[in-house]
């Protein structure tokens, strides 16, 4: 958030999966107290797991269940997957020819999403696609936030450094079922795009 003040940023949009994770209420409070935030609706977000459930509040689950799952800004389509499913795979290994069958019938030039946890940028007939990366876990062989700066119609992938041990700690101190597995694969090891990309592609 220090790089986006320091930027002058207007909107922050945050992507999906808002809760996933060690810190799930600490999580949404401090994404809706940003000011002029705008959210979609990633996958994790239209179906909470029962742990994500006991530690939020009704409320807070009604406005994860709530948000939209597409929004345009000033010309630019923003969704957690794809256009078409908050599920669906994009990795940097999808060919071409099936993106753009994914991408048919959008209307926007430029298209943000999230969801594989890696930054990409490509051209796909007229329409430009780009995923932000992801803030929590990315799969960029480093731990640090990766998000994107979308300034009239500019798009600049970026990166600011995270206190690894910070992190850590926020997963040991969790009682998430998963904090253990995500601390010594994500956390305390960091896993590549390659990867992430040969294990995402596996499972299709």
């Amino acid at each position: 958030m220090a790089d986006v003040e320091r930027d002058g940023v207007e909107t922050v949009l945050f992507g999906g999966d808002l809760t996933w994770g060690p810190k799930p209420s600490e999580a949404l409070a401090l994404v809706r107290s940003v000011p002029n935030a705008r959210f979609v609706r990633g996958n994790c977000d239209r179906e909470p797991d029962e742990w994500e459930r006991s530690r939020l509040s009704a409320e807070g689950i009604a406005f994860l269940e709530g948000l939209p799952g597409r929004l345009e800004l000033d010309g630019v389509l923003y969704c957690h997957a794809t256009p078409r499913s908050d599920e669906e795979i994009v990795t940097p290994a999808t060919p071409d020819e099936d993106l753009a069958e994914i991408l048919a019938g959008v209307e926007q030039r430029t298209v943000v999403a999230g969801h594989t946890h890696m930054q990409q940028d490509r051209q796909i007939g007229g329409v430009r696609f780009v995923n932000a990366g992801s803030v929590g876990l990315p799969y960029e062989g480093e731990l640090a936030a990766f998000w994107a700066l979308v300034d009239a119609g500019e798009i600049e992938l970026r990166k600011t450094p995270l206190e690894v041990d910070r992190v850590a700690d926020a997963f040991r101190r969790s009682d998430w079922p998963r904090a253990d597995e995500f601390l010594r694969e994500n956390v305390l090891v960091s896993i590549t795009r390659e990867e992430a990309t040969a294990k995402i592609e596996a499972r299709r």
